[in-house]
């Protein structure tokens, strides 16, 4: 027969040992944070030529690659909308840089919350009512593409600068589920000096100098460990212009970090809308039935 005394101390080595919330209230889930940098005109070449530090390091210790493609045609609003819309001009109908909510030529094929196609924001606030959602553009085209009302913060920024500045201190402030920045000087560059110019590469410097600043400001604020980052791109772009079929314009890189991600190269197939379907599946989110977007294997 067990003294007292191990009776007490069996039963708190059972208590130590169960599984957490066994016997109990479950386990918390952990908490999940996306970031999301967007680099306009950033071709998967011009990251292969210029190894920017901070993409490379992010490439050592997430998983990434630099065959992920746009969709058709290779300009701004198609791509960007199909980032975030998880799908593609036939199914959400942004055609070109002058689609508008009221100016189209092709009808989408679902709307969601802002009548136009549902975007992640959109499908965050409806399922997550309470999480926080802030986007800041260095290209106003891109102010068109969601739905404004389920936005806590938006900030049409006049540079990058401007734009990782104000997204730093949304981060520090409100510490948001869901944070996009656009930066756009690699697309201005590649217009007035070309794809693969000196003055462009180093605009890919300056722009990865920009994602150090996030993932430095999310090291202080102390969310580093439960934010996952991608950095990714709307299209490439080939001589001084973007629109066409080759590879240089069609393929961008496609680069995430975060909490329990297998470090390497993505050997399967990655296309642009297929970025909103993993941010729904790190966020927790069903999505909606009319995205052809497929969750990334990150894992």
């Amino acid at each position: 027969m067990l003294t007292a005394r191990r009776s007490i101390a069996l039963l708190l080595t059972i208590l130590v040992t169960l599984p957490s919330g066994v016997g109990g209230k479950p386990p918390a889930p952990a908490v999940r944070r996306v970031v999301v940098i967007g680099i306009d005109g950033l071709g998967a070449e011009g990251v292969r030529r210029v190894n920017p530090p901070n993409m490379s390091r992010m490439m050592s210790r997430g998983a990434w690659t630099l065959g992920a493609r746009a969709v058709l045609p290779t300009v701004s609003a198609p791509n960007w909308a199909s980032m975030i819309m998880g799908a593609g001009p036939v199914q959400h109908g942004v055609t070109s840089n002058e689609w508008r909510a009221d100016k189209f030529e092709i009808t989408p094929i679902c709307k969601g919350s802002g009548n136009i196609f549902p975007t992640i924001f959109g499908l965050l606030r409806e399922q997550h009512p309470g999480a926080i959602i802030g986007i800041f553009h260095d290209w106003d085209g891109f102010g068109h593409l969601f739905e404004r009302k389920a936005i806590d913060q938006i900030v049409d920024a006049g540079s990058p600068a401007e734009a990782v500045v104000e997204a730093g201190k949304f981060i520090a402030a409100r510490r948001p589920t869901l944070t996009f920045i656009h930066l756009d000087d690699v697309d201005h560059a590649g217009h007035n000096h070309g794809w693969g110019s000196d003055k462009y590469d180093a605009a890919i410097l300056d722009a990865d100098k920009l994602i150090g600043d996030i993932e430095a400001q999310l090291t202080r604020t102390g969310l580093a460990n439960s934010t996952y980052l991608l950095v990714t791109a709307d299209h490439g772009g080939k001589g001084d212009r973007h629109g066409g079929l080759s590879r240089g314009e069609i393929e961008i890189p496609w680069i995430i970090t975060g909490p329990g991600i297998r470090p390497g190269e993505i050997t399967s197939p990655v296309n642009t809308y297929d970025t909103a379907a993993t941010i729904a599946t790190i966020l927790g989110l069903k999505p909606p039935a009319c995205w052809i977007g497929r969750p990334v294997k990150l894992k």
